[in-house]
Parts: C-alpha cells; structure tokens; sequence
C-alpha cells in the first residue's frame, strides 16, 4: 500500500491569518461615515474652541553674560586675578555657570523675589484648603516642584537664559525682572565681601614685612663693601705687623656681616614691594566691586495679552486633525461592537450587498447548487420583486427567523442556508442567537437588504 505524502506549506496559513475583506471593510467605513464624521468634526471643533477660550500661556525669558574673571574687569593687565574656572576651558566654565545657577536658585534669591512679589500658598484647584493658606511659598516650592521656570546655560559659554512660563503676563514679568535684581544685587554682596577678605589678608601681610623690613634696617650692621677700598697700605702691612693683621680679619669679619644684612634687608624690601603692589591692585578690585559683573543681554519683556505662546492655532488644528480621526475610528469600533442592531463586524465574511444590484450573483449561487435543498431565513422581508423572481427556484423555501419549534423543525430539513437581514435594522441579539442554532449548517451567503 503506498502512502500518500502531505506536504505543509507555512505560506498558506500565513495567507488565512492575513486575509482582509476590504469589501466589508469599506462597508462597515460607508455605513457609519455619518457618526465618524460627526465625532471628527466634533473633536476638532473643541481643540480650535479651546485655541481661544482657552488658558493662555505665555512665555517670558531673559539672557545673562556672567563675568567668571575673579573680581576685576581688567584681568587681562591684572598679574594676581585667580582664575574660577577649576584650570579648564570646557569642563570649569561650565562648573563655574553652574555654580552661578545654583545661586540663583539659592533662598538668598528666591526667598526675596518671594516676598517682593507676594507668592504664598492657596487652596489647591482654588476649592481644597491648604493648612499653609496665605503663608510665602518656599524655595522648593517654587524652584523644585514648579515647572514654569528653567535655568540653562549654553554650553561652553558664560551665557544663562531663564525662561518663565506663567498665565499671567505682568506678574512673569515682575517675577522675572525680581529675580534678575535680586540675583545681582547678591553677586554684588559677595564681590564686596571677597575683595574687602583680600585686602586685609595682603594688607596684613604687608604691615608685617614692612616692619620686619623696617627692623632689619635699624639692626643691621658691618661695613659697607666701599671701605675695603682705603685698606690696601693696610693689607701691605699686615706682612710685618700682627698688630695690622688682627686689624685686617676684624674689617673683613665686619664686611660679611654688612653683606647679610644688605642681603636680608634687599629680600624682605622686594617682599614688601611685591605685597605693597597686590594691595594696590587689591584696594583697586575693591573699588571695583560694587560694580555687578552680571550683564543682562536680553532683559525680560512686557507680553501683551495677545502674545500668548500656546495654545497655537495651527498647531491645535493639526491636533484636532489627528485626535480627530483617532476618536472617528474609536467610534467605529464602539458602535460596532455595542449596537444593539446588525452590523458588519457580526456577519460573516461571505455577504451580498444591495441585492437588487447583485441578484444575478444570487442566481448563479443558487443554481450551482439547485440538487441541494435550501432554505433562506428571513430576518427581514426582501422587496416583492425579488420574492417574485426567487420563488422562481424550486429548491428555495423560506422560514421567519425567530426562536421557535417549526424553526428547529425547518432548520434540520435543510442542507444549506441564505440568511437575510438588513444592517441597522436587523436586531443583533436574534441573529446571534439565530446563528448559534444554524452553526452546523453551512451558509452559502448573506443577503444584506
């Protein structure tokens, strides 16, 4: 006996799985176009509603330059200026802006533009009792858990931007400009306080080695190296005198000591020359120092009521536009799955639409199968005409489909089905219930009226 061999090719399951009926696709679109359109238009009328009634946000912003050069403005001609930046071009000016963020977010800043600006807690959503109710905000409270303003230093440069989102435009502005204020007049605070620390460390240091200069001066002694010069018949003499010789080794004894002491006073004179020349440079920074070295490039600006950054127009169309067709189709599906009347998604994939335009393909079905005895159940009543013409079929009978014995009855007679019904009209939990009693049958069509 030979056996047959079954060849399976994965291609042809994957055909199945992936079969689409775009007839009924374009069906189930036709049918409810009216309800897609409507929740499209309805979606897209709110957001362009909303674009001006609703809140207006607005956008305030500011640029600073921050001078890191310690506390002159003249560092280039400055020999002592320290330079902040960690001894990095890249990585310390960004650390050193840094730094100068974290100051502006610090409570020696905020705290101030709390209180020139009366922020204080309110009832939450403007209905909640809040126990802080009218006490100031807190620093956290404004910079760590409010999201409206950002600090942001462009890269590689010296430059902070500060960017305030608020709905109301005068008090952003106020804030904004508060905040600027504040921020400068404490940079001031710290270049005061710096350069005052500086010059007393260098003007100590300096009081100390012009005294120790002073007292170097008052106890130095020996002889200067120009009395040597008168001691040559002296020096002749010292061949023949002892006399003359002790008299030669007491001036040279003499000579060394004037030497170190000339020495000691010429080093402790160039220290306090050295010292006497960073204190000036040091009383000239301290001059300097209540002079900010914050300058505002773009100082914050005065929004008119329509210079709202959002919502935009354009861009609450475009949104619309596509939440718009989102909800459309989520109303397809909605509607197709909870309609208490027959749609598309609950027949079956093999289905004939407008009978009266396709009734010859109802034909040519029922003739290719006219050995077979079939019967059509009608859940709603085709036109006379067609009536007229399927009687024509001996094999055709028809039965009312309803939950009853003579339909049981007619059913088991049967060798093939044609269910009729009517989309929108046809109640969906008869025909489910219809096909559950007809699942044994096979069902050469669906006529949809």
């Amino acid at each position: 006996m030979q056996q047959q061999m079954i060849y399976y090719n994965p291609q042809d399951d994957l055909d199945e799985d992936f079969n689409i009926n775009f007839k009924k696709i374009f069906n189930t679109l036709n049918h409810r176009k009216y309800l897609m359109f409507f929740v499209f238009l309805t979606v897209l009328a709110v957001f362009i509603l909303l674009a001006f009634v609703g809140t207006k946000w607005y956008n305030l912003d500011a640029t600073l330059y921050i001078n890191k050069t310690n506390n002159s403005n003249i560092s280039e001609v400055n020999p002592f200026v320290l330079d902040e930046t960690g001894g990095g071009i890249i990585m310390g000016t960004d650390k050193a802006i840094n730094n100068e963020i974290e100051l502006m977010q610090s409570p020696l800043v905020i705290d101030k533009v709390i209180k020139e600006n009366n922020l204080v807690y309110k009832k939450k959503w403007g209905i909640i009792p809040n126990k802080k109710e009218g006490e100031y905000l807190s620093t956290s409270a404004f910079i760590g858990k409010n999201k409206f303003i950002k600090f942001e230093n462009k890269k590689n440069t010296n430059i902070i931007e500060i960017n305030y989102r608020t709905k109301n435009p005068q008090k952003g502005y106020e804030i904004l400009s508060s905040l600027i204020k504040n921020y400068m007049e404490l940079h001031k605070e710290l270049n005061v306080a710096k350069s005052k620390s500086d010059k007393q460390i260098i003007e100590s240091e300096y009081n100390k080695a012009k005294a120790e200069l002073n007292k170097k001066v008052n106890s130095a002694g020996g002889l200067p190296a120009q009395s040597l010069g008168g001691t040559g018949n002296l020096s002749a003499l010292s061949a023949f005198s002892t006399a003359a010789q002790k008299a030669i080794g007491n001036l040279k004894g003499e000579y060394i000591a004037g030497e170190k002491s000339r020495v000691e006073i010429n080093e402790e004179a160039s220290k306090v020359a050295n010292l006497s020349s960073k204190l000036q440079w040091a009383k000239l920074v301290e001059d300097m120092s209540d002079t900010s070295k914050v300058l505002i490039l773009k100082e914050p600006q005065q929004l008119r009521d329509f210079e709202y950054s959002s919502p935009k127009l354009l861009l609450n169309i475009i949104l619309g536009t596509i939440l718009g067709i989102i909800a459309a189709f989520v109303s397809l599906i909605a509607a197709e799955i909870f309609d208490k009347k027959l749609c598309y998604m609950k027949i079956g994939d093999n289905f004939l639409s407008n009978i009266n335009k396709n009734f010859d393909d109802l034909k040519l079905l029922l003739l290719a199968n006219s050995e077979k005895n079939i019967l059509m159940v009608m859940f709603d009543n085709l036109a006379p005409e067609v009536m007229h013409n399927l009687k024509s079929f001996k094999n055709l009978s028809f039965v009312k489909a309803e939950i009853s014995q003579e339909f049981a009855d007619r059913l088991r007679g049967a060798q093939e089905l044609v269910l009729c019904s009517k989309i929108g009209v046809t109640d969906a939990k008869l025909y489910k219930q219809i096909r559950k009693m007809t699942e044994n049958k096979n069902i050469l069509t669906e006529i949809l009226i």
